[in-house]
């Protein structure tokens, strides 16, 4: 290769290599979806998402608070083993439905939050709050909907469903949350084999890990990079 040529391709090389950097910068730059997750319990979800963020499925968005309507939640324990603020609004301290909404909104909108994650938070929200944040909550549900959910469909529940009923396949939705219990635009479902001898313990376990878990993260990013742009 001769002088001139071989001081073209360095050139170039040195070219793409700060084009790269600078695309690197810049996707680090880039302002993500500030999410927070509502629980009530153990908070396995939780645990999903947390686990998410720090493998890079979840690169949109960064989880930013959690907060419970149960102080003995373990969900709050996993938050605060990861370094995330958390929050305890209790429905019967603020006296209404109206009045736990509103303070869930103050907090929210306190920690300027992008988007919700339902994850296990047992307590219907009410118009008010589904119209401040509408188009940005999501909600997890333990079968492939628009079987076994709605109204009354929420935990074991739903698996002791799907096992009376007898179908052979169930799964998990992840949706958008509106007025209507499970009621939203479904974003993703995954679908779980029921087996043989299947308790409705054995299979919620299964449906966990087999599809929320997978699944929730997954939809959680694709509504924060829609967020984001």
């Amino acid at each position: 290769m001769s002088s001139e040529r071989s001081k073209r391709a360095m050139t170039r090389s040195r070219s793409e290599e700060e084009t790269a950097q600078m695309a690197g910068i810049e996707a680090n730059n880039k302002r993500k979806a500030n999410i927070a997750v509502l629980v009530s319990g153990g908070g396995t979800n939780l645990q999903a998402l947390i686990d998410a963020e720090h493998s890079g499925i979840i690169k949109s968005g960064s989880i930013k608070l959690v907060v419970s309507n149960n102080r003995n939640a373990y969900a709050l324990e996993r938050a605060a083993k990861a370094g995330i603020a958390s929050e305890t609004v209790i429905r019967k301290e603020c006296g209404s439905a109206e009045a736990f909404e509103d303070k869930l909104i103050e907090v929210l909108d306190a920690a300027d939050i992008d988007m919700i994650v339902l994850a296990g938070f047992m307590s219907i929200l009410g118009p008010k709050f589904i119209d401040h944040f509408r188009d940005s909550i999501i909600n997890v549900h333990p079968s492939l909907i628009p079987s076994f959910c709605g109204q009354g469909f929420y935990g074991l529940k739903v698996h002791e469903a799907a096992l009376s009923y007898g179908v052979k396949v169930t799964g998990a939705t992840v949706h958008f949350v509106n007025e209507i219990p499970d009621g939203g635009k479904i974003i993703l479902q995954k679908a779980v084999d029921v087996m043989d001898g299947d308790t409705p313990e054995v299979l919620q376990k299964r449906v966990m890990e087999q599809a929320e878990w997978i699944i929730l993260p997954k939809a959680a990013e694709l509504v924060a990079a829609s967020i984001t742009g």
